[in-house]
């Protein structure tokens, strides 16, 4: 089973910005947001600018860099979006430590799908290439198909997070169990073919712990829509706290 100790805490801000968009005093500030949070033990931050700009936009993920060279050199900044889109610029411009990529139109409002194999493989290999040539780590969102993780190997890429909305959306039905299995098995295909595993999309308080009981060796989890909404009742450090209380509880329940 899944020991939880190297599960990184990534905290998406997406959704502060997007509120912050609906008018122009600069409030609530992602900057402030970000510090926060860092200050409360995350471990890093995600930000996903996509070419509409409706929350995070290109200055803030520069201020973002800046700030997390500064002042928290060791937090990891990843950066998620489509490569072929408007990704590859940040990622040419401030080399984070990860970027995702997404197979996102430019029009959906969240990520609601992976990569698949081989119908992307051939235009994925030159901008997986590139990144890593710059120093920076690739990720590439992924549905839980065990089959298709070798391939993901194949075209270059170093992680894969697994994109999480069946699991959550399982919880509560019949489907559970053998839903969570699968992400289980995905998890393990992809560390035997040689990557590493991430996950992300709507994991919240509710169902972290039992996700990295049963998923081994996650190594980040990537939480955004239910971390803001959680903040906004909390606060930025109760809910930094709050998750990585979970993320400890999955490793001390784990069974051995």
């Amino acid at each position: 089973m899944s020991s939880s100790i190297s599960t990184a805490l990534s905290v998406n801000l997406n959704k502060v910005a997007l509120v912050r968009n609906t008018r122009q005093l600069g409030i609530p500030s992602v900057l402030f947001a970000a510090s926060m949070c860092l200050d409360a033990g995350a471990h890093g931050i995600t930000v996903h600018p996509r070419p509409d700009q409706r929350h995070i936009r290109p200055q803030d993920v520069r201020d973002l860099s800046a700030l997390l060279h500064k002042e928290w050199p060791k937090a990891e900044f990843n950066i998620e979006g489509n490569p072929f889109h408007n990704l590859m610029e940040f990622v040419r411009e401030l080399r984070p430590h990860q970027a995702t990529f997404v197979p996102d139109s430019e029009t959906q409002s969240t990520s609601d799908h992976g990569w698949t194999f081989p119908e992307d493989a051939e235009r994925l290999r030159p901008v997986i290439a590139e990144a890593k040539s710059l120093g920076v780590r690739v990720s590439l969102f992924m549905d839980p198909n065990p089959e298709m993780m070798a391939a993901a190997k194949a075209v270059g890429a170093d992680r894969v997070e697994l994109y999480t909305e069946g699991y959550a959306a399982s919880r509560d039905t019949s489907k559970a169990h053998s839903v969570l299995r699968l992400y289980a098995e995905a998890a393990r295909a992809a560390q035997a073919a040689g990557l590493e595993v991430n996950a992300g999309h709507d994991l919240s308080r509710d169902n972290l712990t039992e996700f990295l009981r049963v998923v081994p060796s996650v190594r980040e989890v990537s939480i955004g829509h239910a971390f803001v909404s959680d903040a906004l009742e909390l606060g930025y450090t109760a809910a930094t706290r709050e998750y990585l209380r979970r993320i400890e509880e999955a490793g001390e329940q784990a069974p051995r």
